[in-house]
């Protein structure tokens, strides 16, 4: 059991995990589990690092089928500029690896940001902390555990 799925449980939210063998050859992590869960890429986000240039780290949820838009990004978060994070500070913040980073579960909690896309949607997938896992659980929920808010943060 991974962070992501012990924080869901113990927020007492409604959720579903879905596995999938992970391909490393696949080029995307994200559009990997779209496929193989089959699951439209709209509906499955990523989860990304960021630094805030001056004020730390901040996370931002957005479809896989999209890419964060850095400037709006930075717009929602008040601040002048953001740039995405490098790996080793990405897995070292949050305790997951590339491919596996969940929102969830991170070792601190970072300010997160949701497209607001997912509200969309009944329920939304994010990375449940591994690759090749996925949790399936409704954006509201995600964002009241998170303490998060949602943006339009993808182009």
């Amino acid at each position: 059991m991974t962070p992501a799925v012990i924080a869901a449980k113990k927020a007492g939210i409604p959720f579903k995990t879905h596995s999938y063998e992970h391909d490393s050859s696949h080029p995307s992590y994200g559009l990997e589990a779209a496929e193989k869960l089959g699951i439209a890429p709209e509906r499955v986000f990523k989860t990304l690092v960021v630094e805030q240039v001056g004020k730390g780290l901040a996370v931002a949820v957005v479809p896989v089928s999209s890419q964060l838009d850095l400037k709006a990004f930075a717009k929602e978060l008040k601040v002048k500029k953001v740039a995405m994070a490098e790996a080793n500070i990405v897995e070292r913040s949050t305790g997951y690896v590339l491919g596996g980073v969940s929102p969830l579960g991170q070792k601190r909690q970072l300010v997160t940001l949701v497209d607001r896309s997912a509200s969309l949607f009944p329920t939304i997938c994010v990375s449940a902390g591994r690759r090749g896992l996925e949790i399936e659980l409704a954006a509201e929920d995600l964002l009241r555990v998170l303490d998060a808010s949602m943006g339009d943060i993808a182009k």
